[in-house]
C-alpha cells in the first residue's frame, strides 16, 4: 500500500479541517424563524443588530446562533381562580403571542428560548386571577365575559410589553362553575324570566283595558253629540226617506207613515 506523499497528506488534512469549519459554520434559519447570534470572543449576544432573517448564513465556528420561532403562537391554559367571593372558578384560555423581532437579541439575553414558561404562562395566570377576583360567579355566568376577557388581556399586555413579548390576545374560551352554584344561578335566571313574563301580561292587560275604556268613552260622547243635534224635523225626514226606500223594495205593499196636511194618513206603495 503506497503511502501520500507528505505535501498530500497535509493538503488532505486542510481539505477535512475546512469541511468541519464550513459545517459548523454554516446555519440555515427556516421559513418563520430567526436567529440570535453569540459571539463567543466578542460582547457575547448581539443585542444592536437584527436578528438573522431567513435563509443561509456563515458564521464563525466559534459563535453560536440561537434559533427562535417569530411566527405568531398559541398558549393554552387551564387555570383555577377564586371569584370575588371566594369560589373556585376553572378558566380554559388561550394567549396568541409572538416574540417583538427587533428585540429578539434582548429577550435571548434576559429570558432565553424559555420566555414561555419563564413570563408568559405567570403574567397570563397573574393577571385572570387578579380579574376574576373582582367578579361574581353571576357575572361570569352572565353577559360579562367579554369584558373580563379584555380586562385579562389588558392587564396581562402591561406585563410582557416590558419582557420582549408581543400578545396579540387572550380568548377565554370556557368558565366552569361548581354545579350546585351553576344550578343555582339557573334556577335564579328562571325565576326571573317568569317575573317578566308575568308583568308583561299585566301591562298587556292592563293596556287593553284602557283601550276598551277609550273606546266606550268615544262611543258615548258620539251618541251624546248624535243625540244634541237630533231635532224632531230631522228625524221626521229621515224616517220618511227610510219609508220611500222601502216602498221601493219589490216585497213592499202598503205602508202608513203617518196623516198629511188633511190629517189622512200618508199611503205609499208599489203597483
Amino acid at each position: 500500500m503506497e503511502k501520500l506523499p507528505k505535501g498530500g497528506l497535509f493538503a488532505l488534512i486542510i481539505v477535512i479541517v475546512v469541511l468541519i469549519t464550513l459545517f459548523k459554520s454554516a446555519v440555515t434559519i427556516d421559513s418563520g424563524e430567526a436567529g440570535v447570534l453569540f459571539e463567543t470572543f466578542g460582547e457575547g449576544v448581539v443585542t444592536d443588530k437584527p436578528p438573522m432573517g431567513e435563509g443561509f448564513h456563515l458564521v464563525a465556528p466559534w459563535n453560536k446562533v440561537y434559533v427562535y420561532e417569530v411566527r405568531q403562537q398559541e398558549l393554552f391554559e387551564k387555570m383555577k381562580v377564586l371569584s370575588s367571593n371566594g369560589l373556585e372558578i376553572q378558566i380554559d384560555a388561550s394567549a396568541w403571542y409572538e416574540p417583538v423581532y427587533d428585540q429578539l437579541g434582548n429577550l435571548h439575553q434576559s429570558l432565553g428560548q424559555g420566555y414561555l414558561q419563564r413570563v408568559i404562562q405567570p403574567a397570563i395566570r397573574s393577571a385572570a386571577r387578579s380579574v376574576i377576583g373582582r367578579y361574581t360567579p353571576d357575572d361570569l355566568y352572565g353577559d360579562k365575559r367579554d369584558a373580563i376577557q379584555d380586562e385579562i388581556y389588558v392587564e396581562t399586555k402591561i406585563i410582557l410589553d416590558k419582557q420582549y413579548v408581543q400578545l396579540n390576545e387572550i380568548l377565554i374560551r370556557d368558565i366552569t362553575l361548581p354545579k350546585t352554584i351553576k344550578d343555582a344561578i339557573e334556577r335564579k335566571l328562571n325565576q326571573e324570566q317568569e317575573s317578566l313574563e308575568y308583568e308583561f301580561r299585566l301591562v298587556t292587560a292592563e293596556k287593553e283595558a284602557e283601550k276598551v275604556i277609550i273606546e266606550a268613552k268615544g262611543k258615548a260622547e258620539s251618541n251624546r253629540i248624535l243625540s244634541a243635534s237630533l231635532t224632531d224635523k230631522i228625524l221626521q225626514d229621515k224616517g220618511i226617506d227610510a219609508t220611500i226606500k222601502l216602498s221601493q223594495s219589490p216585497n213592499s205593499k202598503v205602508i202608513v207613515i203617518g196623516s198629511g196636511d188633511s190629517g189622512l194618513p200618508l199611503i205609499l206603495g208599489n203597483q
